[in-house]
């Protein structure tokens, strides 16, 4: 072969080998937050999930102006195969944390602040088929708050305001998408009874069953599910006004299979375990005062999990919580999504004959690795039930912490 031709056939995989390369770095540098938290307080930083990506360079600790104790974050340069940089970012040293860690199963009593539009139904009147609501502007999942300048917390407060309009036109304010609107709804009497209706079907509660993630005998508050409560006909969050968790015996499981997701079933102990003083994104939080519970174990930071075996605790039948086998597939530290940190797979064969993998009402159950409580499933993939989502333990811990009364 020429020679010209071997220089070009070499620099092209040279060029290729650098784009790969500018690629790479591209989407490590996206995979990787700004600022880490260390519980190691100054000691050799690394990434778990990634074990290709070290440190190259930690420049010495400097005093902040005014202070005389050195400062407890640094920046850190990041570096695949401690050769190529990647990103320079900053890690803030942190006390560690240890919860009281549970995966027992509690049900969720919740009434909302307001009254939620679940489904709409047409009116027969002497006119003919009308729906003031709908005429109104109201959606699915709208939460009605206000009618004729009285607060709504009820459903039968809702009906109360409609019937005393006596077919007047009256004042709604709802919430829609954390915005606050309002809209005018004129009641139509039925043909057939005289009542006046708006035409919908609003909800002002709910119930279900989770799992209990973790204790924090530090403030005597509690976490669990790993997503908020939303209304089973919108999907809407529910608004929460007030709300109680009470321990639970599971008394069965349907199995998931692929396209139809299981879930356990149980019965509701009357003795009320806590008060729920947040339904969030991330899960339902509040303040404990059953029993004690759960076993104590350190909190990880999210570049302290690693990719591979992990313990899911959970609660398939009694109130009991036992170990099973998962292994954790991706850690995800800059998700969009909090509930989607994790991506974790069943393996145990005992949980795998028992559920086929992850059902409804596991929601919660916590992800212990290395003696370490990394995170807590949140959902299951459709499709393949013994897969399903994680959020960082550390999320939550950092939401249980502002919810403190």
């Amino acid at each position: 072969m020429p020679k010209h031709r071997i220089r070009r056939a070499l620099l092209t995989v040279v060029l290729l080998l650098a784009i790969l390369s500018g690629c790479l770095v591209a989407a490590l540098r996206a995979a990787l937050p700004d600022t880490f938290y260390t519980t190691d307080q100054g000691g050799t930083f690394h990434i778990a999930s990634m074990p290709w990506v070290t440190v190259r360079e930690v420049p010495a600790q400097t005093a902040q102006v005014g202070r005389t104790n050195a400062d407890t974050s640094r920046n850190v340069t990041l570096a695949l195969f401690g050769t190529i940089p990647i990103k320079t970012v900053r890690t803030v040293d942190t006390e560690s944390r240890s919860v009281q860690v549970c995966g027992t199963p509690f049900g969720i009593k919740m009434f909302s602040d307001g009254a939620l539009v679940v489904a709409f139904s047409d009116q027969y009147t002497a006119l003919g088929t009308e729906n003031p609501a709908k005429e109104a502007g109201l959606k699915l999942g709208d939460l009605i708050v206000s009618a004729a300048g009285r607060s709504i917390r009820s459903n039968e407060e809702l009906t109360q305001a409609i019937t005393a309009a006596d077919g007047k036109p009256i004042s709604l304010v709802y919430r829609r998408d954390g915005q606050q609107y309002t809209t005018t709804l004129t009641p139509v009497a039925d043909a057939a009874t005289g009542a006046y209706r708006a035409g919908i079907w609003v909800r002002d509660s709910s119930a279900g069953i989770g799992t209990m993630t973790f204790l924090d005998p530090l403030n005597g508050t509690f976490g669990g599910l790993g997503h908020a409560i939303s209304d089973t006909d919108t999907g809407a969050d529910i608004t929460l006004l007030s709300g109680e968790i009470v321990p639970v015996m599971i008394t069965g499981c349907v199995s998931g299979t692929a396209g139809s997701p299981g879930e356990l079933r149980g019965e509701f102990s009357a003795a009320a375990a806590g008060t729920v003083l947040a339904n969030d994104a991330t899960g339902v939080y509040g303040a404990y005062t059953g029993a004690a519970a759960g076993q104590s174990c350190p909190v990880a930071q999210p570049q302290q999990i690693a990719l591979g075996d992990a313990e899911i605790w959970t609660t398939i039948s009694g109130s009991t919580p036992k170990r099973y086998q998962v292994r954790i597939e991706r850690v995800n530290m800059t998700s969009g999504d909090p509930n989607r940190n994790l991506l974790v797979k069943v393996t145990d064969p005992e949980l795998l004959a028992a559920t086929g993998g992850i059902v409804q009402g596991m929601s919660g159950s916590p992800l212990v690795q290395n003696g370490r409580l990394i995170g807590a499933v949140t959902h299951v993939l459709v499709n393949d039930p013994t897969r399903g989502y994680g959020i960082f333990a550390t999320t939550m811990l950092e939401k249980a912490d502002a919810v403190v009364p």
